[in-house]
């Protein structure tokens, strides 16, 4: 039986470079699959308006700026680069935006479907007679208006809440829903809920031995799930040297139906700064981590090989 090679990335929040890079490493790392685990979306609508004379404002990174016609396009590349939507606007609807976060909510839904249905129709030119098998998972972050671009894609699959046969050996478990985070995020739940999705997912799987979980949340306490401790204003509790204090804040859920069913593999993200492999019992657990706002994509490049991970390297580029 021949060796299955997966790429494996997440929480590229919206950055197009990280998107284009990881349909990209399907070819360069001559890899089987490739697999996205959550948090696709950006965070942020840019308003760009005719301000008269040929140019257009905007507030971009902090500064006000002003450009001109000829200047938007490269501008555009970078508000798109940093994982953020560029929005042409006028100076009414900016007020209404300001005045009624409901208008917000609806023009950032539509701007997100439009955006994700752009990124997967370019991945499906791409990929399309490559015979690489391409999923994407929303993630706890991504809002629920943006499932419909994935299903409207015949050939992008989103696994979520499934099984899925990865090859005649491996199957594959996935959600993008998380345990409650201080962020109140779409597709945050709690651990009782969570702990529920997992299993009935689990009901379907044949052989656990060879199956691979790709939850968006790490497990609990494994090393793989540590951030910043947060006060009650969201900011880093630091100590006396002035570093923050790390806590783990992973999902029990998670850990608990890996300890339980002991699954081959478990592919995870949702914290950024937790980059590394975890071993729970004989699961090995990794979490690529994200660098997205500076257009790097971390990665892992697995392959499994008569149902064992033959081998497994964090990658960076």
């Amino acid at each position: 039986m021949q060796p299955l090679k997966i790429f494996f990335a997440t929480d590229i929040h919206g950055s197009e470079t990280c998107f284009m890079k990881f349909v990209n490493a399907g070819k360069f790392y001559k890899a089987d699959i490739l697999i996205m685990g959550g948090d696709i979306t950006g965070k942020m609508l840019i308003p760009i308006v005719p301000s008269g004379s040929g140019k257009y404002s905007l507030q971009f990174l902090g500064k006000q700026m002003s450009v001109t016609g000829e200047q938007l396009p490269s501008l555009d590349k970078q508000i798109r680069q940093t994982g953020y939507y560029p929005y042409p606007s006028s100076e009414e609807e900016v007020a209404k935006m300001k005045s009624d976060p409901d208008y917000v909510e609806k023009v950032f839904s539509r701007v997100m479907y439009e955006g994700l249905a752009r990124w997967l129709s370019i991945a499906e030119e791409r990929l399309k007679g490559t015979g690489i098998r391409c999923f994407i998972t929303p993630g706890n972050d991504d809002q629920l208006a943006i499932d419909r671009a994935l299903e409207e894609n015949d050939y992008i699959i989103n696994p979520e809440g499934s099984v899925v046969q990865l090859g005649d050996e491996y199957e594959m478990a996935s959600t993008g829903y998380g345990n409650i985070t201080p962020w109140n995020c779409p597709r945050d739940i709690p651990e009782e809920e969570l702990a529920g999705k997992i299993e009935v997912m689990t009901t379907q799987v044949k052989n656990m031995e060879t199956c691979i979980f790709n939850f968006h949340c790490p497990p609990f306490d494994s090393t793989i799930d540590v951030a910043p401790r947060l006060d009650s204003t969201l900011r880093p509790v630091v100590g006396p040297s002035g570093t923050p204090y790390m806590d783990p804040v992973g999902s029990t859920a998670v850990r608990e139906a890996i300890e339980k069913h002991q699954p081959l593999l478990g592919l995870h993200g949702h914290i950024h700064e937790s980059r590394g492999f975890a071993k729970i019992g004989r699961t090995q657990c990794v979490n690529p981590g994200s660098e997205y706002s500076e257009g790097y994509l971390r990665g892992a490049l697995i392959t499994l090989k008569k149902g064992k991970v033959a081998s497994l390297q964090l990658t960076a580029g």
